[in-house]
């Protein structure tokens, strides 16, 4: 049975994505127009296969391939081999090792403080600005979530010359890496940064460190050699400060436009923290409706709206055939959108994760993180950073729409708003 799909074109399928807004909004259109599994023309990995049903999507979440091509744009950063497509049999020590520390409540804990002492800079920065307009959030959030991953990527009690030269160094290489176009400033940038890294890399050598909860300590123990150190650090600041910053802020643009919820996630903070001006890491777990606004929020703009694999093997999915060699497409956003499994998608409604309701759902309806030995291995730690911003923030301040701003999601690497998300923000006088 042939899979439906658009015509193929000449392009490539460049016009149609186009057409459609970006690959991000292509996804919904496909789905909406062709149902829960479609074929169509992938710029840069020919004709691909999107499932955006959760329980045919299950068949594919075992596999662990990326399509090299798709990926070909991170090899820049990495030395030792482009960890995003590194064959399984490499990848599964190494992401098990990942998750060690990444996905560990002593890592957690340990860096708790450092992250708190972020945020409420942030917070404080923000109480001194409070009558001088709209504050740009996306560029203001992306920035303290930089901060915090460099803290604990690069360990927060190492010494490091200048924090925010190395910030500015890795928004340097993101920027002109990524967009295909590094000139010598990017690769003074990118040396530098590689050079900040090895010197923590000998630093924790030298003083003989095997703390597991410890990033760069745990891969130093399992005897990885300095550049696979290197990429996976480098790796890690790419991924995470993008993905949790532009999480925060969709959190705070939703919370903005349903001022019911807002007063319910202060009303929250206050029966839970009291007076304290920011929670400990045991108060997160009692922040249970603020971590159902988080999650609503991933799930209305996931910060990745879509991923790929390969298939290793022929399957059939629905029904239809999927040899082996084809894209796996995995349209996050057209799955999250999906009305069989959220009647009424695009409210917002964040009692849709509570424990009943979550229960009730196949496993694969929510995915912002990933799917399978391929999905993200800091979503813990993701979660930890943004629920804990968005206590001390939420606890202190009200946030509001500016007048007028349109905020439009945009695909750049991450789901973006074309012109950031610009707030009006209040300090809480209730």
């Amino acid at each position: 049975m042939r899979i439906p799909g658009p015509e193929a074109r000449a392009d490539g399928g460049a016009g149609a994505v186009t057409a459609a807004g970006g690959l991000h909004t292509y996804q919904l259109w496909l789905h909406r127009e062709y149902g829960p599994v479609v074929r169509f023309q992938l710029p840069g990995a020919g004709t691909a296969v999107s499932i955006a049903d959760p329980v045919l999507l299950e068949a594919t979440a075992h596999i662990d391939k990326r399509p090299e091509r798709l990926f070909a744009f991170l090899e820049p950063l990495c030395e030792a081999g482009n960890l995003q497509v590194l064959p399984a049999d490499e990848h599964t020590p190494w992401r098990r090792l990942l998750l060690s520390v990444l996905a560990g409540r002593p890592s957690h804990e340990r860096h708790f403080g450092e992250f708190t002492a972020l945020a409420t800079e942030l917070a404080d920065r923000l109480a001194r600005q409070a009558d001088s307009g709209p504050v740009a959030l996306q560029k203001e959030l992306t920035a303290l979530s930089l901060r915090m991953i460099c803290a604990y990527a690069l360990g927060g009690d190492v010494d490091l010359a200048d924090p925010d030269e190395v910030i500015t160094a890795f928004e340097v290489v993101l920027t002109e890496y990524l967009a295909g176009e590094p000139g010598a400033r990017a690769e003074e940038s990118l040396a530098r940064l590689r050079a900040t890294v090895d010197r923590v890399i000998a630093a924790h050598r030298s003083a003989g460190r095997t703390d597991r909860s410890d990033l760069i300590g745990a891969l130093v123990e399992a005897g990885e050699r300095p550049a696979r150190i290197r990429d996976t650090v480098m790796m890690t600041m790419l991924a995470a400060h993008h993905t949790t910053g532009v999480a925060i802020s969709w959190t705070l643009h939703l919370l903005g436009r349903h001022p019911e919820a807002a007063g319910r996630v202060a009303a929250e903070l206050d029966r839970v923290l009291g007076d304290r001006a920011v929670p400990d890491h045991a108060d997160l777990r009692r922040l249970t409706y603020l971590d159902m606004v988080v999650k609503e929020s991933m799930r209305l703009f996931p910060p990745g709206p879509y991923g790929a694999r390969e298939a290793t093997d022929d399957l059939v999915v629905g029904g239809y055939e999927i040899p082996a060699g084809t894209t796996v497409f995995y349209p996050f956003w057209a799955v999250h959108m999906n009305p069989d499994y959220w009647p009424q998608p695009e409210e917002f409604r964040p009692e849709r994760f509570t424990p009943q309701e979550v229960a009730a759902r196949p496993r694969s309806a929510y995915i912002p993180f990933g799917v399978g030995p391929r999905s993200c291995e800091g979503a813990g730690l993701a979660m930890i950073e943004a629920e804990l911003t968005l206590a001390v923030l939420l606890k202190r301040f009200r946030f509001h729409p500016a007048p007028g701003h349109e905020v439009t999601p945009i695909e750049r690497f991450v789901l973006w708003a074309a012109d950031d998300i610009r707030m009006n923000v209040t300090p809480r006088t209730t």
